[in-house]
């Protein structure tokens, strides 16, 4: 195969105006009543789903799983591969990882003996376990770096040494380990927020994206997160939504304009093509905060008594626990480049969302009490720290920054050096420069302005609407 894997991968992906990635998944107790009388009921089955969707893909994905659980499994994938359209590139689902002659064997098998032109591999045994898959410069190597499974974050999520977590390690380590630039990453639809973070550190990389379907997958999510400024860069692996759909051409033309669809309603990528994936990425944390409720707008009355045409309530994110790790992946962003040992939530409403960053950037949380106890050891701060150490403030949101203030001023009491507060939304009434005037840097990972603008772009607030809380925010701009 002279041709790179990614060159023939892109050629097909344009001719065939598609990201689509069809899985050839076969098992015996699945394969239609209209396909078990043939001579090899498996073969007749791939046959039919590769004839019905040949023209609607940018790839096959055979999962050589359930070929080696048949009996003649291997001459029936290796007869299935005859079948597909030499324009059309394989990826051969195998998840190998080994060393040595082991990894060389393995490699010898998948590349030249069954002639596919790419492979998903492990990292967990380092980049020697890669290198004989690398040898070959024309295929492509595809890294576990965050999968589709639910279990998938227990392990990959970790925090690492640098405080990230260890999915994205993962891939900023391998794409360094081949020299012909033939790697791209496995990033599971499941979670867009990591392939908003992947995408981020690997920006050029292809993406092998499983878990739409089955796996319930949002496919919109999963292609807006990972798409590049090209509009590839992403393809959507799906196998039992196409192969066991009564009508197989029907779905995965289906999935292929849904993807499309996703493809083209980016306005925001084209805009800034330097940082695709964060805007991407904030265009959806917004939308999910105003479809959870905690973004509002019609008439409300503030605990001041003063009236209000918006009310934000994010208390809210602890009953989504995917947004709550995507608001978390914001918060660490608007942290990049900020030093600190430790984080402080102030109670209540962002003790959450800190034990949630916390998990995601590997530091220590502490909090400070609101009313303090009168029994036990009476502490005013909860949690381990000592005098000396920075710590940055995390809020949900600030108006004018009171309450803020007063948590800053009891942990500075206590020794501790604090500088920074990073909040999710500034409602921009005065607390950036109060927080100034007490030596305080406001991070904030939306100005209340920029809400307005990312919600009515997205088509979920009218201009009348707008005009009416700019009003207000003018009225309420202190003089």
């Amino acid at each position: 195969m002279a041709i790179n894997f990614f060159s023939k991968l892109t050629a097909a992906a344009r001719k065939n105006d598609s990201l689509l990635c069809v899985g050839l998944d076969p098992t015996p107790e699945a394969t239609p009543a209209a396909f078990r009388q043939a001579a090899n009921p498996i073969l007749a089955w791939n046959q039919a789903i590769i004839k019905a969707t040949a023209d609607l893909v940018c790839a096959y994905k055979p999962n050589i799983a359930f070929y080696e659980a048949l009996d003649d499994g291997l001459a029936t994938l290796k007869a299935t591969l005859r079948l597909i359209p030499p324009e059309i590139p394989v990826i051969l689902d195998a998840k190998r990882g080994d060393i040595g002659s082991t990894a060389s064997a393995y490699a010898h098998t998948i590349f030249d003996l069954l002639a596919v032109d790419a492979v998903t591999l492990s990292p967990y045994l380092g980049a020697d376990s890669v290198a004989p898959f690398a040898e070959y410069a024309d295929r492509g190597l595809f890294i576990l770096c965050h999968t589709s499974n639910p279990g998938a974050a227990a392990i990959q999520e970790l925090p690492t040494g640098s405080g990230a977590p260890l999915y994205l390690q993962v891939a900023q380590q391998a794409l360094t380990w081949s020299k012909h630039e033939n790697i791209g990453l496995v990033v599971g639809a499941t979670f867009p927020e990591a392939l908003t973070a992947v995408r981020q550190v690997a920006p050029h990389a292809w993406f092998l994206a499983p878990g739409v379907g089955a796996q319930g997958g949002d496919l919109a999510a999963a292609v807006q997160a990972a798409i590049r400024p090209d509009e590839l860069g992403a393809i959507i692996a799906v196998s039992r939504a196409v192969a066991g759909a009564s009508d197989p051409r029907q779905a995965a033309d289906a999935l292929r304009a849904a993807i499309n669809a996703a493809r083209t309603a980016m306005p925001t990528v084209a805009a800034h093509p330097a940082a695709p994936a964060a805007e991407v990425a904030r265009q959806s944390l917004l939308t999910k905060l105003y479809q959870l409720g905690a973004i509002r707008f019609g008439q409300f009355t503030l605990a001041s008594g003063l009236p209000s045409p918006l009310y934000i309530d994010l208390r809210l994110l602890v009953s989504d626990p995917s947004l709550l790790r995507q608001a978390a992946a914001a918060y660490a962003a608007a942290l990049a480049g900020v030093p600190y040992d430790r984080l402080a939530g102030v109670p209540y409403a962002a003790l959450p969302i800190g034990a949630a960053l916390s998990l995601h950037v590997g530091k220590p949380l502490l909090y400070p009490r609101k009313e303090v106890k009168a029994y036990g050891l009476g502490k005013a701060i909860e949690g381990a720290w000592q005098p000396g150490e920075r710590v940055v403030v995390v809020e949900d949101l600030v108006t004018s920054g009171g309450s803020t203030l007063k948590t800053v001023e009891l942990l500075r009491a206590a020794g501790l050096v604090v500088e920074d507060v990073v909040v999710l939304i500034d409602r921009e009434q005065g607390g950036r420069a109060n927080l100034a005037a007490a030596g305080l840097k406001l991070h904030a990972v939306f100005t209340l302005g920029q809400v307005l603008d990312n919600l009515h772009h997205a088509g979920l607030l009218d201009a009348a609407t707008v005009a009416e809380v700019q009003a207000y925010l003018a009225h309420q701009a202190p003089e």
